[in-house]
C-alpha cells in the first residue's frame, strides 16, 4: 500500500535544532489480535518509510511493532482507517511517559466480555430489554443513572443466587487482562477496577484478575431476592473521573501517569482525563473522541503501546 504524507510532516533536521533543545518524539505501535497475528513485516516497512520513522522494532513475531517519529503525520487517520480494513490497529502517540504507574480499568466489556446486568436479564428473563437500554446508554444516547435505575427495576424479585450462577457460568475474563494487570504490577504498577457495575461482580472479577482494588454500584436485597434498587450515590461517568482524581492522590502520582480503558459512555470523563485513555473495542461515538482505539488486539495492546515486548510480559 502506498502511503501518500505531506512533505512537511517529514521535514525533520536535528542539525536544525538548538542543542539546548530537546524534541518531542512519538511512536507508531502497529498491532493485530493476538488470536490470529497477522502483522506484515512488509507493511509495517511501507508505513515507516513513508512517514520517515526510525528502525522498527518487534514487539512480538508477527503480532505488535513499533517505531519512532519526529511529528503525528497529517494523514494518521486515514491510514488508521486503511489499516482497520486489514485487522491492523495503529496507536500514535508521544513517546515520553508512555509506560505508566497506573491502570484505571472498566469492567463491563472491557476486563469481561459480557454487560453483567444483561446476563442477570436474561435469568429474569427481559433479557432483550435490557440489553437494547445497555447498548443506547453506553453509546451515551441515555442517561447513565436513570438507565441503570430502570434496568435495576426489572430484577426485583430475582434470587440472590443468580449472582453466583452467572458469575459461574455466563461471565468470562477478556483475554490479555491477566497480563496486562501482572506486568503493570511487576514493574511497580497500581490496579484499580472501576465499574458502573455490581460490587458482586468487580469483588469476584478484581481478585481473579489481580487488581489492588475495585468500585461499583450496589445491587440491593433483602437477603433472599433483589428489591429493584441500587444503592446511592450511582457510580457513573464523574465517579470514575473521582476515582482516577482520588487514587492518584493517594499514591502520589500524577494523572498523567495513569493508562485508562473502557468502552462505554460513562467511561470518556476519565478516558480524556488520564495520561493515555484507550477505547477498547468501544461504541463508535466513544471511539471518535478518543486517540488510542483498540479494535482488533486484546488487553495485551495496553501493554505493547507502552512499549512492553511479550517477553517482558509477567509470567502468570
Amino acid at each position: 500500500m502506498n502511503y501518500l504524507v505531506n512533505p512537511v510532516v517529514l521535514a525533520y533536521d536535528p542539525a536544525k535544532i538548538p542543542s539546548d533543545t530537546v524534541p518531542e518524539m512519538f511512536v507508531a505501535t502497529l498491532l493485530t489480535s493476538p488470536a490470529r497475528p497477522s502483522l506484515d513485516a512488509a507493511l509495517v516497512e511501507s508505513l515507516r518509510n513513508a512517514w520517515g520513522g526510525g528502525d522498527a522494532q518487534w514487539l512480538a513475531v508477527d503480532e505488535a511493532a513499533e517505531f519512532a517519529l519526529p511529528a503525528i503525520p497529517d494523514n494518521r487517520w486515514s491510514v488508521w482507517e486503511d489499516l482497520q480494513a486489514q485487522g491492523v490497529d495503529l496507536v500514535v502517540q508521544p513517546a515520553a511517559g508512555r509506560r505508566k504507574r497506573m491502570l484505571l480499568a472498566d469492567m463491563d466489556s472491557t476486563m469481561i466480555q459480557q454487560e453483567c446486568i444483561d446476563e442477570l436479564a436474561e435469568e429474569a428473563g427481559v433479557g432483550a430489554h435490557v440489553k437494547d437500554i445497555t447498548a443506547r446508554a453506553m453509546n451515551g444516547e441515555l442517561d447513565f443513572e436513570g438507565a441503570l435505575t430502570e434496568r435495576v427495576a426489572l430484577l426485583k424479585g430475582l434470587g440472590v443466587e443468580v449472582i453466583d450462577r452467572v458469575l459461574d457460568t455466563r461471565i468470562t475474563l477478556m483475554p490479555g487482562g491477566r497480563e496486562l494487570v501482572a506486568t503493570m504490577k511487576a514493574n511497580g504498577g497500581y490496579a484499580a477496577l472501576v465499574s458502573g457495575g455490581f460490587t458482586a461482580f468487580t469483588s469476584r472479577v478484581a481478585a481473579l484478575i489481580g487488581f489492588d482494588e475495585n468500585r461499583a454500584n450496589t445491587l440491593l436485597t433483602d437477603g433472599v431476592s433483589l428489591s429493584g434498587e441500587v444503592g446511592h450515590p450511582i457510580l457513573g461517568r464523574q465517579a470514575k473521573v473521582e476515582a482516577l482524581e482520588q487514587i492518584t492522590a493517594k499514591l502520589g502520582i500524577d494523572e498523567t501517569d495513569v493508562i485508562a480503558v473502557g468502552d462505554g459512555a460513562n467511561d470518556l470523563g476519565m478516558l480524556q482525563r488520564a495520561g493515555a485513555g484507550v477505547a477498547l473495542h468501544a461504541k463508535p461515538s466513544v471511539a471518535a473522541q478518543c486517540d488510542l482505539r483498540i479494535n482488533h488486539g486484546d488487553l495485551t495492546a495496553l501493554l505493547f503501546i507502552q512499549g512492553y515486548a511479550r517477553g517482558d510480559f509477567a509470567a502468570l
